[in-house]
């Protein structure tokens, strides 16, 4: 028996197609939009339409944009011979939150994940190397997430760098910044031990 119309449960449907989105979830979601007054709710269809339509991947660094090249590689005050690493373009959004960080980066687009049929020709690897092999890069860092994927991805893309003869560098490991000790567990601890600087 179907307790919805037709093409409520559709809406609900496509919303559990979303990473983190369970049924309920879902439900609430497409209840919310349903109650949505008429020019909130085509908004809402046209700003997806349009993030479709004209966001895109830099020919660059593949981090997302809707520019021909994105801000990042379009400033002219970047280090272009520092190049990092990342998974995600959610992770680029965290480096620049630091406001550490002055060079560019190169988004992989996933990583390598046997588990779930990821290999490396699914990720962006053959660009970061046209990159370095057009010359200028002098330091390429990994900042990979540091789980099982993470690091073989990360340990992957250093063995092919190895004869381009560049500086490849990973991202230090620690202890989070307001965490106990006691709660730490022993990788974490070796990490932080072994990436240990002088005060």
């Amino acid at each position: 028996m179907q307790y919805f119309p037709a093409a409520l449960q559709d809406l609900a449907d496509q919303f559990a197609r979303l990473p983190g989105i369970g049924g309920k979830t879902a439900q609430r979601l497409a209840f919310y939009v349903l109650g949505l007054p008429q020019e909130e709710a085509q908004s809402f269809a046209d700003a997806i339409l349009e993030a479709k339509r004209t966001v895109h991947t830099c020919p660059v660094c593949q981090n997302l944009t809707d520019r021909e090249v994105c801000p990042i590689c379009d400033d002219p005050t970047r280090n272009r011979g520092l190049i990092c690493v990342v998974a995600e373009p959610k992770d680029v959004i965290a480096m620049e939150r630091s406001r550490e960080f002055n060079g560019v980066y190169h988004v992989l687009h996933g990583v390598i994940s046997p588990l779930n049929h990821i290999t490396q020709d699914d990720i962006r690897v053959k660009e970061l190397l046209q990159r370095v092999a057009a010359g200028g890069v002098s330091e390429v860092i990994m900042a990979t997430n540091p789980d099982t994927e993470g690091e073989a991805t990360a340990m992957y893309i250093s063995r092919l760098l190895r004869p381009m003869e560049i500086k490849v560098t990973r991202l230090a490991y620690g202890v989070p910044v307001g965490s106990q000790l006691e709660y730490a567990d022993e990788v974490t601890l070796s990490r932080a031990l072994e990436g240990r600087q002088e005060i």
